[in-house]
């Protein structure tokens, strides 16, 4: 009976069960060719080589005393003329339902391992942000490469091998069955031998699969790490250190790899020598019955040919059992991916919200990720056109109410309010259409400046592209790089400078043209130059919306609608520039501490 983690597996092949079907019918006539190929061996040795009877033990039915007593009666050279078309035939068929069996399971295989990626990534793509605060990137990433493989190995290679194998044992166990009945008293006793340490290695495989595919998953968590911090590496002179961390992941991998190596290929061997065992008795036994004359040469000849032949499969099944284990670890990683439930989802027949008119309310907010509190009791409002400026100390929650604000979370207590709308109730993408965010670690794509610019708005136009960089100052730096509007900016924007890459985020806001936006200390790690330009073009992506500002330069709120100082997840202060600075208070502080002229 198949195991409920055997079954999930299946799961994948259902989609494709027809294309499977046509190739589970094309390995059962192949393996009947097998047989049938075998059994030409009877003729061949008895009247075209040697000119005797075909003499089979006991009873036959009828059709089959007649068939031998007519191939009995036929000269050997007759035989053989007639031989030699069917024999030709049946290569040229077997041939070809070998292929067709094989290009089938390869095509079935290559369409499950695309059907997982898209769940994969389509799945990873719906979760919550909450997720990813958990998981390595690195894991991520394997669970999408190195087990989808793993899995497509098993269900093409690994699924082929435990059908074609298994019914060439079936074929051959039942021609050996029909010509010599008493071997079934040897089958009784060889097969379990070969079954049992199969599954019994089998179950060491998996945990060391599971392992191993963790290993996997650390080395590609290391790998980002490294590439993507290799500035930080180099500055650091680093390298050896990292050569070493590597090193110490690869070794400990190969050790898995050996294991597991050592484990499977013992089976091979092992399977092989029971088989000969069982052989040798056969051919010992059944050697007396030929002597006698009691069975014939070819038919002795047929009997040893399908013993022998059946210790191909199952060495082969073997190594399948390898595969399913290691792909049945792998499939545990997948669907803990798959069965995951967002935190963050869209309610039944959630609400489209319109262009915001009003503005965006906060109502007793509280959040805390897992035991520990980021906001306690929020309320404030943001009216369409007013600039929110937010600050306060590291960790006070400053960037967690912008995550709020799009849903990439939810709060445990209280909720928020667009035009009296509670986002809970409006659907993923109206919300997240209505808002824009420009962050501190800008976000772009291995693209052209072109699509990183229209990343969202996928239907403008050339003009409407470069009317937003223009008033992102970024149409210039543009049009003197090598392909202009074209040119591939590199990984995360790698060919452009910090300014330059804050110019690209700004024109993407603009050319989104939200009736909210979010601006994340968009100018916090660049120069006075820099900031100088980039601050006048967020200036012009502000006007006449409701503006969230997290400031870490007291220089860029004066001008704030609001001002919010956050201390502890609680609002601590509120108001104007100069309300807050004659208050005496936090506000005060922090502005003095960066040592700001009134």
């Amino acid at each position: 009976m198949l195991s409920k983690e055997y079954k999930r597996l299946l799961v994948f092949l259902k989609p494709h069960a027809g294309l499977f079907g046509l190739a589970v019918v094309a390995m059962a006539v192949s393996a009947v060719f097998d047989g049938v190929s075998l059994g030409m061996l009877v003729p061949l040795a008895d009247k075209v080589m040697t000119n005797k009877q075909i003499i089979l033990p006991g009873k036959l039915p009828l059709f089959l005393e007649n068939f031998i007593a007519s191939i009995n009666s036929l000269p050997p050279a007759s035989l053989l003329k007639l031989m030699l078309p069917v024999v030709l035939v049946m290569l040229i068929l077997k041939a070809g339902f070998s292929f067709l069996q094989s290009y089938l399971m390869t095509d079935v295989g290559q369409k499950i391992i695309m059907d997982i990626r898209k769940k994969l990534y389509a799945k990873m793509q719906a979760l919550s942000l909450d997720y990813y605060s958990g998981k390595r990137s690195g894991e991520l990433i394997s669970r999408i490469t190195n087990d989808v493989k793993v899995v497509e190995n098993a269900l093409s290679y690994g699924l082929y091998d435990l059908l074609y194998q298994s019914m060439q044992v079936v074929v051959y166990v039942v021609l050996a069955f029909f010509v010599y009945w008493k071997f079934a008293f040897i089958s009784f006793i060889a097969v379990p031998l070969i079954v049992f340490p199969i599954v019994k290695v089998g179950k060491k495989l998996r945990k060391i699969s599971t392992r191993t595919q963790e290993k996997v998953a650390d080395i590609n968590s290391l790998l980002i790490e490294t590439i993507t911090g290799v500035r930080i590496v180099k500055a650091f002179s680093m390298e050896d250190y990292e050569i070493g961390r590597f090193n110490r992941q690869n070794r400990d991998y190969y050790k898995l790899t050996m294991k597991s190596a050592k484990r499977t290929l013992v089976l091979g061997p092992g399977t092989e020598l029971i088989g000969a065992f069982a052989g040798l008795f056969i051919f010992y036994w059944v050697g007396q019955e030929v002597i006698k004359g009691s069975l014939s040469f070819g038919v002795f000849a047929l009997l040893m040919g399908a013993i022998l032949s059946t210790i191909r499969p199952f060495k082969k099944l073997s190594q399948v059992n390898s595969l399913q284990q290691q792909a049945l670890a792998a499939n545990t990683r997948i669907y803990e991916v798959l069965d995951t439930v967002p935190s963050v989802r869209e309610i039944p027949r959630a609400v489209e919200l319109a262009a915001v008119k009003k503005g965006i309310e906060f109502e007793n907010i509280s959040f805390k990720y897992e035991d520990n509190i980021i906001l306690k009791n929020i309320n404030l409002k943001v009216k369409a056109g007013e600039v929110l400026a937010i600050v306060g100390p590291s960790g006070s929650g400053k960037s967690t109410l912008l995550d709020l604000t799009l849903r990439f979370y939810d709060p445990q207590e209280g909720r928020i309010l667009i035009d009296g709308i509670d986002i809970k109730t409006a659907s993923l993408s109206s919300l997240r259409k209505n808002i824009a965010i420009v962050t501190q670690e800008t976000i772009l794509f291995n693209d052209t400046v072109k699509a990183n610019i229209a990343y969202g708005n996928l239907n403008v136009t050339q003009e409407e592209i470069e009317a937003a960089a223009k008033k992102a100052f970024a149409h210039d730096f543009i049009l003197e790089m090598p392909q202009g509007y074209d040119t591939v900016i590199g990984d995360r924007g790698f060919k452009l400078s910090g300014g330059e890459k804050q110019r690209l985020a700004i024109a993407r806001a603009i050319l989104k043209n939200p009736p909210i936006l979010l601006l994340d200390e968009a100018t916090s790690q660049l120069d006075s130059r820099a900031e100088k330009i980039v601050q006048e073009a967020l200036d012009i992506l502000m006007r006449g919306r409701a503006v969230f500002m997290v400031a870490h330069r007291m220089s860029t709120i004066k001008d704030a609608s609001k001002i919010i100082v956050l201390s502890e997840g609680r609002i601590a202060e509120c108001g104007r520039h100069e309300e807050l600075l004659a208050q005496n208070g936090l506000y005060r502080n922090l502005y003095n501490l960066q040592n700001v002229p009134e």
